[in-house]
């Protein structure tokens, strides 16, 4: 049985990096292992990794880099028991964005490797693998999860299939898998990394994916495909939002926390079912003259309590919510998410929603703010289920 985590495109150079260690060991331990310490640094020629200064080009590395892992995923296929699924861990975050979307090319030259093998992916894990707190996290929300691809040999008889049809499979599939993954409370800079797994099993259960010229599909095609179903899955759950949050999500895209003009505002306010005026009184928008933004977690009502809000927002929870986390901790959020109640879920999913604003805007402040709160809820929601601070137990035994 085979469980491995293979290299990361060009994300980590292994072999560089084990010289800082590797001078110090051969100066110890030469005359004890000369076989081990034989070189006056570590190999580096046949490391599968994709490096343009030892394979000429990007290309050519790139090519070196795939081919080398069609080759080991091929080989672990002749030598895996078929009883079994072999698992392979991949967190990889990097994306990038053109004309036809967002992919990772990173995740692209894995997954071909891996498909060219002859594997389907029959399911995917995100597993909690990566140190919290760690440098890696400094200033940042880093991943905090492997996806885990759960891999079988693709059968001999698997079936072609048209781009429509995949299509009408990834949207049937993939909003339950999502859905899914939020209630097991993944973090929101996982979701993107997460989602690939179940979009790629539709994908890799069919022998060949045809184009409407003819073509086959590629790997770069699906993932774009799959980053698009991600998208509207998360607009799509603003059915859950009252007009007011509908409308900041809306602005907070184009603007952040940004000015922008009042006639553009109004124009939204008609689109989105509200108004001006009941936005300021929300306590979601401040207006001066032309002017309108979005009020700042700085500027909220510190004696705001969602009990005598006339007019509560699920923006506003999760604005406040964020507050409380940061300047009050883990007790003082939980506090204020026991006064939600019913719009505590709506919240979570705010969440998911505004982090993925942020990260295809880079905003990076605050997107780890988002993942933030959505990696505290299980913790928030131990602590809103306990009788509030102070209160007594008056439960019966």
């Amino acid at each position: 049985m085979v469980c491995t985590d293979p290299p990361y495109y060009d994300n980590i150079p292994y072999a560089d990096l084990s010289d800082f260690f590797y001078v110090w060991f051969r100066r110890c331990l030469s005359t004890i292992h000369p076989d081990l310490f034989s070189t006056l640094l570590t190999p580096k020629a046949q490391e599968m990794i994709a490096e343009p200064a030892r394979q000429g080009d990007w290309d050519s590395a790139a090519a070196y880099f795939e081919e080398g892992l069609r080759q080991t995923f091929s080989s672990i296929l002749e030598v895996h028991d078929d009883d079994y699924p072999f698992t392979i861990f991949y967190a990889f975050k990097q994306s990038e964005t053109d004309e036809a979307g967002t992919a990772s090319t990173g995740w692209e030259t894995m997954l071909e490797g891996l498909l060219d093998a002859g594997v389907t992916i029959t399911g995917t894990w995100p597993i909690r693998t990566e140190q919290p707190g760690g440098l890696r996290e400094v200033g940042r929300a880093a991943l905090a999860s492997s996806i885990v691809l759960v891999c079988r040999r693709r059968p001999d008889d698997a079936p072609l299939t048209t781009r429509r049809d995949f299509l009408a499979a990834l949207r049937s599939e993939l909003p339950k898998a999502l859905r899914h993954l939020q209630q097991g409370n993944i973090a929101p800079v996982d979701l993107a990394q997460a989602s690939i797994g179940p979009g790629m099993a539709v994908y890799s259960r069919y022998s060949r994916i045809v184009e409407a010229d003819g073509s086959a599909m590629k790997v770069r095609d699906a993932l774009t495909a799959i980053n698009q179903a991600l998208d509207f899955v998360l607009a799509e759950q603003e059915a859950d939002f009252d007009p007011d949050t509908r409308w900041a999500v809306a602005w907070y895209t184009e603007f952040g926390f940004s000015d922008g003009s009042a006639g553009v505002a109004e124009t939204l306010s008609k689109a989105k079912n509200t108004s001006i005026g009941g936005l300021v009184r929300a306590g979601v928008l401040h207006q001066q003259g032309n002017s309108c933004r979005l009020l700042s977690r700085d500027e909220l009502d510190d004696d705001w309590s969602p009990a005598g809000d006339d007019r509560l927002t699920v923006w506003e929870v999760v604005q406040y919510l964020i507050r409380e986390l940061e300047y009050g901790g883990e007790q003082a959020a939980a506090d204020l998410l026991r006064q939600v109640g019913g719009l505590a879920e709506p919240a979570r999913e705010l969440a998911y929603r505004l982090y993925n604003t942020c990260e295809r805007k880079n905003w990076a402040s605050d997107a780890l703010a988002y993942n933030s709160l959505v990696s505290a809820w299980p913790e928030l929601t131990r602590l809103a289920s306990k009788p509030p601070t102070g209160q007594a137990d008056l439960g019966f035994s």
